[in-house]
């Protein structure tokens, strides 16, 4: 038995009178008390369930009451004349919402007789202020009064056990008990009914402009009653073309009577709790289908191969061949294509059972008319103008920075986010400016790079990284360089945007030479640090590469931070300490600018700066600590540690300088102002200054002719932030005051100014 919750809404009218309307259904009832209403109503479900073998559909899974305000402008209809009111005013509207077995979210907006579903939590105030404002526009100023002042409703529940698992007799004999019980447990049926669409408050699911590939699909699936792969970049539309298939074939189900199942591999073996149990599940799961006339959507096909057992010959896809090969399968799906190459080196026999629907990506007219049917969409269902200007800029945008996607999909995903945020801030109009931003927040790029318009300062360019780079005037024009040329549009867009290598001894700023590059080319809008930083003496055994690129089902460490972040900086600290192996997985890399695993999945780095930080030749220099670097030694130990292969698909070896005197004495200044920026200095309204005995105190401690200046953040703690610590906590009221701190003795004296 299950049990289903159905939302109750209810009003105490009087003392002894509680009217209830059971959301989603037309049920209301009115009894002396709330125990009376929701017995009375889970008596009549029972009955009629009993009766009619019938309940209301309910698709909550949880639910929750919640009132909005929604603001609207009364107005007034006379004789086909209306006079809007001149203010805006507030009328609270009651919004029952939750998450549902669907993976979505629902809402009902009871007093107001509307319904709609979306996907993202995020945007439940939006769409209830869209909904509602269009609905209560339509309202009279006395019908639009009656809700503001009348009795506010409070939400309970009632509820109504069910048996999916009841026994079906028919007309010929045969009884099978628990119906599609697999089949539901691992699939969902699919396309939703047309009530479970209804407002549904999505973008739209359409295939725009694919009108071929579409009839090419139904004509494989309906008239062969083949097995169909869709096949295509990342973009091109395979999803939207395998669903708008999938709909028009549902929509004829009275002639064709097809049934659509949608399934995620991995939710095969995830129910079986013992040897050979999958198996079992699945042939239960294609019985089922064959009572059901049903076709089965495999989201993720390749995941068929990659689930059930070590390899691809154990896999659920292996168990499966043979259904196809007998006719007792029927399945879809979509993949690209390098997982179909994959997927025919793994198992030939598998992908045999399929016929291929290939699409190719489209040209640029018709990109740009689907660009136009989603604006359409969008000023008509969600009130939401694209400026025509906008959506130009979206395609120039697209077609540089995301040159691995395909349209009509990147092109498609990008709009929408703009529209979700114009819901969420209340807009009605989306410009380039909006475009821009919107940019920003996903690369965190500056608009130097993504308005032609916007010229580049040399000189402030040059001032940026000064002052963040401390006597390495050489690095300073590299990474300069790297930023011209991204500017002008003259890097290859087939490759990494920069590999270096960064060379010197210890303790010289190549590590911060890698986060000033990181925070100017992509900190602009990201949420999280643009720098990967991955310390390569974790890899330096062979067995240690599946951790750092990922084997089988595993994601490696590299791939992981890289599709999470695929704009950035990616530094690769202490190169020459990892596995020989490492160096060869990396060529791809370098080379083409991606990663494709043994499943055919793409990791792309053509939107990252690649680094390398190497301390090679160092130990062979003739003087360690002040003094010049020797060029030629650097390169000619890198030259001779790595194969020619890898070190020709680097870009350049940037050498960085041993520090001098003056060179300790800015990067100790440098740490002393980053100290003042710390929470709990800004906390106390505090301001520092520090003497001058106590800048050269601590750059005499904190600088090792060996080390560099890597000892001067231990001596900052030790000597400084320790001492002021303790300081501060015995002056605890100490606020708003500017501290003099100076070293005598070579101890911290803290003295109020």
């Amino acid at each position: 038995m299950e049990k289903l919750t159905y939302p109750l809404l209810y009003f105490q009218l009087t003392p002894e009178t509680v009217l209830g309307i059971l959301v989603g259904s037309n049920y209301q009832i009115v009894d002396k008390d709330l125990k009376n209403v929701k017995s009375t109503l889970a008596t009549y479900l029972k009955k009629t369930y009993k009766k009619y073998d019938d309940f209301p559909y309910t698709p909550f899974e949880e639910f929750r009451l919640k009132t909005f305000e929604i603001k609207v402008r009364p107005i007034m209809r006379s004789n086909n004349k209306s006079f809007p009111s001149s203010q805006t005013i507030k009328v609270p509207v009651e919004a029952i919402y939750g998450a549902t077995d669907e993976g979505n979210f629902c809402c009902h907006l009871p007093l107001l007789g509307e319904q709609f579903y979306y996907y993202d939590s995020k945007l439940l105030p939006s769409l209830v202020q869209n909904f509602g404002s269009n609905i209560l526009n339509k309202k009279t100023p006395e019908q639009i009064y009656k809700m503001m002042t009348g009795i506010r409703p409070q939400l309970d529940e009632v509820s109504l056990k069910v048996n999916y698992s009841r026994d079906y007799n028919y007309d010929n004999g045969w009884q099978m008990n628990n119906t599609y019980q697999e089949l539901k447990a691992l699939a969902e049926q699919y396309p939703l009914s047309k009530s479970e669409r209804k407002n549904m408050a999505a973008f739209p699911d359409v295939a725009w402009e694919m009108e071929e590939y579409v009839g090419q699909v139904i004509d494989k699936i309906v008239s062969t009653r083949s097995n169909v792969l869709v096949v295509g970049k990342h973009g091109t539309g395979k999803s939207a073309v395998l669903r708008a298939a999938m709909r028009k074939i549902g929509s004829k189900s009275n002639s064709l009577d097809f049934t659509f199942w949608r399934l995620m591999a991995q939710r095969i073996t995830a129910r079986a709790k013992y040897l050979g149990e999958w198996q079992q599940q699945v042939e239960k799961l294609l019985t089922q289908l064959e009572y059901a006339n049903g076709i089965l959507w495999v989201v993720d096909v390749i995941q068929l191969l990659q689930t059930g057992g070590e390899g691809a010959e154990d896999s659920v896809a292996a168990f499966m061949t043979s259904f196809l090969q007998e006719g007792k399968l029927q399945l879809v799906g979509e993949v690209t294509p390098a997982q179909l190459e994959s997927m025919r080196r793994m198992l030939p026999g598998f992908v045999e059972n399929f016929q291929l629907v290939v699409l190719d990506e489209l040209p640029e007219f018709k990109v740009q008319k689907i660009l136009e049917e989603f604006s359409t969409y969008s000023q008509k269902n969600l009130k939401i103008t694209l400026d025509q200007k906008a959506v130009e800029l979206t395609y120039r945008l697209l077609l540089r920075y995301y040159p691995y996607e395909s349209f009509p999909g990147k092109g498609v995903k990008f709009l929408s986010q703009c529209v979700s945020k114009a819901l969420q801030e209340e807009r009605t109009i989306i410009d380039k400016s909006h475009v821009i931003d919107n940019f920003v927040q996903q690369t965190g790029m500056p608009e130097l790079f993504l308005k032609d318009d916007v010229l580049l300062n040399r000189e402030e360019l040059q001032t940026h990284f000064s002052h963040q780079i401390i006597g390495q005037q050489h690095a300073i024009d590299a990474l300069c360089n790297v930023v011209k040329i991204f500017k002008a549009g003259l890097n290859n867009p087939q490759k990494p945007i920069s590999t270096m290598i960064f060379a010197g001894p210890t303790g010289v700023g190549k590590t911060a030479s890698t986060k000033a590059l990181a925070e100017y080319f992509f900190g602009k809008g990201q949420k999280k640090s643009p720098l990967v930083r991955i310390d390569m003496s974790e890899f330096q055994h062979p067995s240690q590469l599946a951790r750092f690129i990922g084997a089988g089902g595993e994601v490696g460490k590299l791939v992981q931070e890289i599709r999470e972040r695929p704009f950035s900086v990616l530094l690769l600290d202490e190169i020459e300490k990892a596995d020989p192996s490492v160096f060869d997985a990396l060529l791809s890399v370098l080379d083409e600018g991606i990663l494709v695993d043994n499943y055919g999945r793409v990791t792309n780095f053509r939107n990252t700066i690649i680094i390398m930080t190497s301390n090679l030749g160092a130990s062979n220099r003739s003087s360690i600590g002040f003094g010049g670097v020797d060029g030629q030694n650097y390169e000619a130990a890198i030259a001779k540690f790595f194969r020619p292969e890898f070190v020709n698909r680097i870009d350049q070896i940037v050498l960085f300088e041993p520090l001098s005197q003056q060179n300790i004495e800015q990067i100790t200044t440098l740490e002393l102002h980053a100290l003042q920026k710390r929470e709990g200095i800004l906390k106390l309204g505090l301001q520092l200054e520090f003497t001058p005995a106590l800048v050269q105190h601590l750059t005499t401690v904190g600088f090792d002719a060996r080390y560099g200046a890597r000892p001067l953040q231990r001596a900052l703690e030790n000597e400084i932030v320790a001492p002021l610590a303790k300081w501060l906590l015995l002056h605890s009221k100490v606020t708003n005051q500017l501290l003099q701190l100076d070293i005598v003795a070579g101890l911290l004296v803290v003295n109020k100014l």
